[in-house]
């Protein structure tokens, strides 16, 4: 009889499938990019994942971020996303935090992370992310949108790229002017998902110390490395 993850095999085999099951992933941010992350996670077996975003949802939302319709409008991103997720993979563990993530609370927060999913919209906290990961000595994947536009990287916790990234003290980057329309979301959150499982599994090349930029509009894509 076939399972849930019987479509996986070619590509993740048994061991490798029971393997994602101990892995305790956070995802920071549940918006645009967060609500992909958690649902592909969960659809491919990850066995726990920590739910962390503050806001709610609003009609704002409804243009790209997966868990938003016309129903879930003021309700808190983190518990939706999470009843989402038990409807799809009831397998998989949920641990809910409706709070921001801040100075005080973030060591709490991703407690019993193995990896953390960077899905914010605030430069600031993705500096803290970086800081507080180093610290806890955990492995991030950062990913940002803008209009036709995205990044992707891997960020071990003493590389410090976002020194490179955002050495200004801007608050937020140019998806404030540009926007971010339905498409992109899903293509950058999918690679961060993709980075995350190769990670886990220790399979194929990371984008560690380099920066995948992301062109929609042209289909460039080019690989930066960070030295």
């Amino acid at each position: 009889m076939a399972d849930r993850y019987d479509r996986n095999k070619s590509s993740i085999n048994h061991e490798e499938q029971e393997k994602l099951k101990t892995f305790c992933v956070a995802v920071v941010g549940l918006g645009g990019l967060g609500g992909y992350i958690a649902d592909q996670l969960a659809r491919v077996g990850v066995g726990k994942l920590i739910l962390i975003d503050g806001d709610v949802f609003d009609e704002t939302n409804l243009n790209r971020q997966l868990f938003s319709n016309e129903k879930t409008i003021g309700h808190p991103k983190a518990e939706v996303v999470r009843d989402g997720i038990q409807a799809i993979n009831p397998q998989v563990e949920t641990k809910v935090i409706v709070q921001r993530l801040t100075t005080h609370n973030a060591p709490d927060l991703l407690d019993g992370a193995d990896l953390v999913m960077d899905a914010v919209d605030t430069i600031p906290v993705r500096r803290l992310l970086q800081d507080i990961c180093e610290v806890m000595d955990i492995p991030m994947v950062h990913g940002a949108i803008s209009g036709w536009y995205g990044q992707v990287a891997f960020i071990q916790p003493k590389d410090r790229l976002f020194d490179f990234l955002y050495p200004s003290e801007a608050q937020r980057g140019i998806e404030t002017y540009l926007g971010n329309p339905s498409f992109t979301p899903g293509v950058v959150a999918s690679i961060q998902v993709a980075e995350a499982v190769k990670y886990m599994l220790g399979k194929g090349e990371l984008l560690e110390r380099k920066v995948l930029r992301i062109d929609l509009l042209t289909h460039d894509y080019e690989i930066i490395e960070i030295r």
